[in-house]
């Protein structure tokens, strides 16, 4: 059977769209939009704390390091007390954190409140990632890239109204107002969360680390996975602009296209990973997106080099939550201990990829980047056996 097999004591799957499933969803939807919001807001805070490029780097860097800290806490947290309770705690807590940003008078203060906003953003991204992996055992159905699409709807709806917010309205008007929003969604979703049940004999081992390796071969799929991504996020325009002679306009069409060939496809995944299994899905988004990559690398205009990128985010979109999912499912380990140390190296490629791309860029060129980087979904593709605990196989 392709799906999961262990999801339902009745050995039944529910119906496609559950309460339970609108609940997780509109907690993907909250943080995307929360996530989506700060970067409109990023310049006005730099000129307010008159930060340097190099100051607004560190202070950027501080948010990564928040995310990094706080998620192997909240795995932890959800082991003794469940991903429900993790994850609208965290909400609930996270939500005012923009508003400290806004608020900021000092370097220092806008610090804490980086470091706190990207602290809780990663907090909550791993438990409402086990929460996921928990409603997908209870309906018997993939959710988990149609989850991250809703994410990443969150997040196009956050950046696109942000702008115009605080154009018209002003940086507190602006905060006020996303808040609002993002505390309308998590009322909506509080009743509907699933309640699953808190695993406090499978906590955190005593050396505060799994010391089994599949954890961390699944950390590193998620890994690999994610720094290309992250590649196209912050060099697809420059490498379009400098290397292949795009216009400002058109340069910006690297992300856009794979933005959206890969929220469609995260949308189309959890059917496609419940008809072919998780195992089949990983190799064809490795393979798509090794393609991809490879086309983008080596085209000699910007048309065909966007024609990969988009073929390249067919591949991406469910990477990731097909690596998740395995990670929320691994025997003999709590969902929110292996998704902490999963969703922490996958992030960790974001935060350190950008710089060492840019060193290995200024040497060598963008083109032999984006030539290299379909290495790393090989390495997916041959670990990609591994991706059977998504499908609740769960057997070594």
């Amino acid at each position: 059977m392709n799906g999961p097999t262990t999801f339902s004591p009745t050995g039944t799957r529910s119906s496609y769209l559950t309460r339970h499933r609108l609940g997780v969803s509109l907690l993907f939807l909250m943080n995307g939009f929360m996530m989506g919001s700060w970067a409109p807001k990023i310049p006005e805070f730099a000129a307010r704390l008159s930060l340097s490029e190099s100051a607004l780097g560190l202070i950027i860097l501080v948010f990564g390091i928040g995310s990094l800290v706080f998620m192997p806490i909240a795995g932890s947290q959800i082991a003794r007390f469940g991903s429900r309770t993790v994850s609208l705690v965290t909400a609930a807590i996270f939500l005012p954190t923009l508003l400290f940003i806004s608020w900021a008078g000092t370097v220092w203060a806008g610090v804490i409140a980086v470091f706190l906003f990207g602290g809780l953003t990663g907090a909550m991204d791993v438990a409402m990632n086990a929460n996921a992996v928990a409603v997908e055992r209870d309906m018997r159905r993939a959710i988990m890239s149609s989850c991250h699409a809703f994410w990443s709807l969150g997040g196009l709806i956050g950046a696109g109204l942000g702008g115009y917010l605080i154009t018209a309205i002003g940086v507190q008007g602006h905060a006020i107002a996303l808040t609002v929003i993002a505390l309308v969604l998590l009322v909506i979703a509080w009743p509907r969360v699933l309640a699953d049940r808190p695993h406090p004999e499978e906590e955190r081992p005593k050396g505060g680390l799994p010391l089994t390796p599949l954890p961390w071969i699944i950390g590193l799929m998620a890994l690999f996975s994610m720094i290309p991504e992250g590649a196209i996020l912050d060099w697809g325009a420059l490498y379009l602009r400098n290397e292949l002679g795009a216009s400002v306009s058109q340069s910006g069409f690297a992300f856009a296209a794979f933005s959206m060939t890969m929220a469609a496809m995260r949308f189309a995944g959890d059917l496609v990973r419940d008809r072919f299994g998780a195992v089949t899905t990983l190799r064809f988004c490795s393979a798509m997106s090794i393609i991809g990559l490879l086309i983008a690398g080596v085209a000699d205009n910007s048309t065909i080099a966007i024609i990969g990128f988009a073929i390249a985010g067919i591949g991406i979109s469910n990477m990731v939550p097909i690596a998740f999912s395995a990670a929320g499912n691994m025997p003999g380990l709590a969902p929110g201990i292996g998704l902490s140390v999963v969703t922490t190296m996958g992030y960790s490629g974001i935060l350190v990829a950008p710089s060492a791309i840019g060193f290995i860029a200024e040497h060598t060129g963008l083109a032999s980047v984006f030539l290299f980087l379909p290495l790393l979904h090989v390495v997916v593709l041959l670990l990609s056996r591994l991706a059977r605990h998504a499908d609740g196989a769960g057997k070594e």
